[in-house]
């Protein structure tokens, strides 16, 4: 009888084995905000060509959504000094989200919604990628509030669906997120108090 290997996959590891092997390659790295992005940016830089793709429909209202995209690009601008960081603009399709998320507006954090809107938000990032880059990723694993197994079974569920590679990633290993706070008390960026989402907002209010 075959024992069942119920190990959790480490995809920190899986990462730095797939960068060591295609150093000088391009990737769109779907990127949920500035502070999150600015550890991912600098570790990804060091093996790839890297484009942020600022694509978040979810963020919620659109002075909030602005707001957050112009520190994004703010510490782009910033890198860019210093690394080969590029920047591709998108449209906000807030009607897009809502429709997707239409009956799973109560559902808690961390729960269908979550998965809906990471499915819609690599799925365009995936859409983009390819035929001009060599990988589509994400800094959402960076996140301790986010399940990284299951953003990455997202992310290759849909790199199968359309032929491009998905960069796996648990940014939160090696003390990802510390760094993440770290270079956004250095780069003075503003930080978020709540996802994105404002029924996520509303629970956190009502909890």
């Amino acid at each position: 009888m075959e024992k069942v290997n119920n190990a959790k996959p480490n995809y920190d590891v899986e990462m730095l084995k797939i960068l060591e092997q295609n150093r000088g390659k391009t990737i769109l790295l779907h990127s949920c905000c500035g502070p999150c992005s600015s550890y991912v940016i600098k570790e990804l830089c060091e093996y790839l060509k890297v484009t942020v793709f600022y694509y978040n429909p979810n963020i919620e209202p659109k002075e909030e959504y602005l707001k957050r995209k112009k520190e994004q690009i703010r510490i782009i601008e910033e890198y860019q000094k210093e690394m080969d960081v590029d920047y591709l603009d998108c449209d906000y399709e807030n009607e897009v989200y809502e429709e997707k998320i239409k009956g799973f507006e109560q559902e808690k954090e961390g729960g269908s919604r979550c998965s809906i809107c990471f499915f819609l938000r690599l799925s365009k990032t995936a859409r983009q990628a390819k035929g001009n880059y060599d990988f589509f990723g994400t800094t959402l694993t960076v996140s301790p509030h986010k399940n990284a197994k299951v953003i990455n079974q997202i992310g290759l569920s849909i790199a199968e669906k359309e032929n491009i590679p998905f960069l796996v990633s648990d940014f939160k290993k090696r003390e990802g997120y510390k760094k993440s706070v770290l270079y956004a008390k250095k780069y003075n960026l503003y930080r978020q108090e709540y996802c994105g989402c404002l029924y996520a907002k509303r629970k956190e209010q009502e909890n």
